[in-house]
């Protein structure tokens, strides 16, 4: 017999709060802070989906089907608030492969595209996930949603990391500002991981929320400007190489 989807719901919420009371004391507690959090993701994440990504998407769009083949949007199951498994969309940054559902990118993959890594530096891949925050699957602050076979692995590696689960989860989290961004290589970077998602977990409020959202912006930021003068310099560098060399032939 196939269990009703709301008796799912009632199972996982028993399971994460009739094992340890103080977990349901924790959601009545936050239950204010759920509602104003709720409010503000439906109002910024329609803002930005009118004034930005209603120009915005389109244009990328036609940037990624000029430089690979393939769908536009890539969307994968991942693992949400309570367990709840949802799709999670993306913008596709890599060229289409057997290993997008059970591989994690790793920083020079040559999976990625050349419109992939722009977008991956400026985080614009992401920002489909907006309307997964509209839908309420999201939320704009809150622990990245994993992959399941991710989920399912560290899980195993680390005690009690289904805690994680009992906010929904986010574009942008305390571990990421942390540095804790891209793939997770060994069990100090999972552990850390939990360690600060857990701690959000713990301490979450929208004072919190609005500093982690101000400090993604600004690592944003910081990460195009580096890319930028590295960039430069490089061609800098290459550029004195090449009048070096030439002064030499000329000379010889």
């Amino acid at each position: 017999m196939i269990e009703q989807p709301e008796n799912l719901v009632y199972k996982r919420v028993k399971f994460f709060t009739e094992q340890t009371p103080s977990l349901r004391l924790y959601l009545e507690r936050k239950h204010g802070y759920f509602v104003a959090k709720r409010c503000f993701d439906i109002v910024t994440s329609l803002m930005i989906i009118v004034l930005v990504l209603s120009w915005l998407l389109p244009i990328l769009m036609v940037l990624i089907k000029l430089d690979s083949r393939g769908p536009v949007l890539f969307k994968q199951k991942r693992v949400g608030f309570l367990g709840r498994v949802f799709w999670c969309y993306k913008l596709r940054t890599m060229c289409i492969n057997r290993e997008a559902d059970i591989r994690q990118a790793s920083e020079d993959d040559p999976r990625i595209t050349r419109i992939g890594k722009f977008l991956r530096v400026t985080g614009l891949d992401e920002f489909p996930q907006f309307f997964n925050v509209l839908m309420g699957q999201m939320s704009i602050v809150g622990p990245r949603p994993h992959m399941n076979a991710d989920c399912n692995k560290f899980a195993n590696a680390v005690s009690g990391y289904k805690f994680r689960n009992l906010v929904k989860p986010g574009i942008t989290g305390l571990a990421q500002i942390k540095g804790y961004r891209g793939p997770t290589k060994d069990f100090e970077s999972i552990f850390h991981r939990y360690q600060f998602d857990a701690f959000y977990v713990r301490n979450a409020n929208f004072w919190l929320d609005a500093r982690i959202v101000r400090k993604t912006i600004a690592q944003i930021i910081g990460e195009v400007f580096a890319r930028v003068l590295k960039s430069k310099s490089g061609n800098k560098v290459s550029t004195e190489e090449w009048n070096t060399s030439s002064l030499k032939t000329i000379q010889n």
